[in-house]
């Protein structure tokens, strides 16, 4: 089992340091600690375990150093930078695990550019030897790259020579649409094995400065602490500590303190409860602080991130991720409105961007989403935005009979209108009534009111309200109906349907990994018994079928 929970005592491929407001995120990867046999990960070269502890590092370093302005990636290997992902693993991985590796790989990167661009704490990457393939990509997350002018080092994006791939997982994307990087030039860059370097890497856009190997050291650090002087992080305040998550897996329940998850193999399910908070918000920030990794709203966002994650990794087969919620609605309310009166503070900040990321995370997950709302729910304000990220919901019009609870209702906060927006900029109620902005202003005028079925319907705000008599049946027809389809045509409907309007460069990063990588690493060409990730490192070339498809 793949276990995303670490902590930098179990690192095995990075360490963080600290050294005022400057922290450095050092690569030397472990050869014999990857993940799976098979492979050494050399010229710090890396797997979906190396990217673990990345995301890790970068959660932490938002959490727990508040102090931090700026942070360097670089490496600790002697004329190496990175070599990225590892071929050996590649060549042995499934195709599931290899596209997830490249989305989360992505994911990971995506954040760090979240970090640098919303919390304050601005990435530079230090280049002090080769960069290739994903190598380079994690340079690209950064907002500086500087390069050691030796004569020797080089960045590049060797996949389509070497490997019969592309850089998917964001290389491409990144290199034109964020480093605006020419297409003649980035077409030549991206076909040649022998990378570029110097004066000719400043001057395409590839890096940002090259400096000489005897000043290199000095300049990186002088660079980080100017980068750190434009952040508004406190810097006399104390971090908290993400405590280790607690977490338990008894045959197919997954228990959580204010999640739960229980799998029906038979019609590949995953039923998720999320639980609303016990008590009243803090009735200010200090209160919020002093609670931690234990304030509601952070507990729930690494518990659901965490499970989406191991869903992703260790059940493929489960197709369908159903979600309930339990709790009051008033009270996930008054923690929606805390988080929005307080959002200037840093922590408070830290999480509602954490939530962003962890609803994102669900957006471009390839699996059916279902939301059931029934009594005792508890969809509300930035709840209510898992609902909104489902590709249909059921909310029970009434009451089952026997139970004496109050019909469910849901209820919309500002949350909803621009604090979580998905990967094309717009949030998920924007999306739902994209060009209806008539059917938007009309969900706006519900503030503060809680609605239930009929007007949840009327607003458009839920697919169907069956009542008692049809609940059950619906529910089930639909989960069934589900699990019967091809799940290759529900990845590509739901990834096609999800991000109505515009085009970002996220949304462009995920939709070609969707499309390319789904493709790509299934043909002969690349994973065939003659294809180039199969013979890489034999010295036998690979035999490409030569037709263009």
């Amino acid at each position: 089992m793949i276990d995303f929970r670490t902590h930098p005592d179990q690192y095995h491929h990075w360490t963080i340091e600290i050294d005022g407001p400057v922290a450095t995120l050092a690569m030397s990867v472990d050869e014999k600690a990857g993940l799976d046999t098979g492979y050494e990960l050399k010229l710090n070269s890396y797997d979906l375990g190396v990217d673990i502890e990345l995301y890790d590092a970068i959660q932490r370093l938002r959490f727990e150093h508040p102090e931090i302005g700026a942070v360097v990636i670089s490496s600790r290997q002697d004329r190496v930078f990175c070599a990225g992902a590892n071929i050996r693993m590649l060549g042995q991985a499934s195709h599931a695990a290899k596209v997830n590796f490249c989305k989360f790989t992505n994911e990971t990167r995506l954040s760090i550019e979240d970090a640098t661009e919303n919390s304050r704490q601005t990435y530079l990457c230090a280049i002090n030897g080769t960069a290739a393939g994903g190598g380079y990509e994690l340079a690209m997350a950064t907002d500086h790259i500087m390069l050691v002018d030796d004569g020797l080092t080089t960045v590049s994006l060797p996949e389509a020579p070497l490997l019969a791939v592309l850089p998917g997982t964001g290389g491409l994307t990144r290199l034109v649409d964020k480093r605006r990087v020419r297409r003649d030039r980035a077409d030549f860059f991206c076909t040649t094995e022998d990378g570029v370097r110097g004066e000719r890497a400043v001057d395409w856009g590839l890096v940002d400065e090259i400096v000489p190997a005897s000043q290199f050291l000095e300049t990186v650090a002088v660079r980080a602490r100017m980068l750190a002087g434009n952040t508004d992080r406190p810097n006399g305040a104390r971090g908290k500590e993400l405590t280790a998550l607690d977490r338990t897996i008894d045959g197919d329940q997954i228990h959580y303190p204010h999640l739960d998850c229980d799998i029906n193999r038979t019609i590949g399910v995953a039923a998720i409860t999320l639980r609303g908070p016990d008590d009243d918000p803090p009735t200010d920030s200090a209160a919020a602080h002093a609670a931690g990794a234990a304030f509601w709203p952070l507990a729930l966002a690494r518990e659901l991130d965490d499970l989406v994650l191991h869903l992703r990794a260790n059940e493929n087969e489960v197709g369908t991720l159903a979600f309930r919620t339990d709790g009051v609605v008033e009270c996930v309310l008054a923690h929606d409105q805390f988080l929005l009166a307080h959002r200037e503070d840093w922590l408070i900040r830290e999480i509602l961007l954490f939530w962003k990321r962890t609803l994102k995370r669900l957006d471009v997950t390839a699996r059916s989403l279902i939301a059931l709302i029934e009594p005792g729910s508890c969809f509300a304000g930035l709840l209510l935005e898992v609902a909104l990220a489902t590709d249909r919901s059921f909310m029970l019009d009434g009451q089952f009979e026997g139970d004496n609870r109050p019909p469910a209702v849901i209820q919309l906060s500002e949350s909803n209108y621009g604090t979580l927006p998905m990967g094309n900029g717009l949030t998920r109620l924007a999306s739902r009534f994209l060009g209806d902005a008539d059917a938007l202003s009309r969900t706006r005028d519900s503030l503060g009111d809680n609605v239930d079925a009929a007007g949840a319907s009327d607003l458009g705000l839920v697919t169907f309200t069956p009542d008692d008599i049809d609940w059950e049946d619906e529910v089930r027809i639909a989960l069934e109906e589900r699990a019967s389809f091809s799940p290759d045509a529900l990845t590509g409907l739901e990834a096609n349907l999800r991000f109505a309007g515009p085009e970002t460069m996220e949304t462009k990063i995920f939709g070609r990994l969707t499309a390319w990588q789904n493709w790509i690493f299934q043909r002969p060409n690349a994973v065939g018994k003659s294809g180039a990730l199969s013979l890489y490192g034999s010295g036998q070339r690979a035999a490409f079928d030569k037709k263009r498809v």
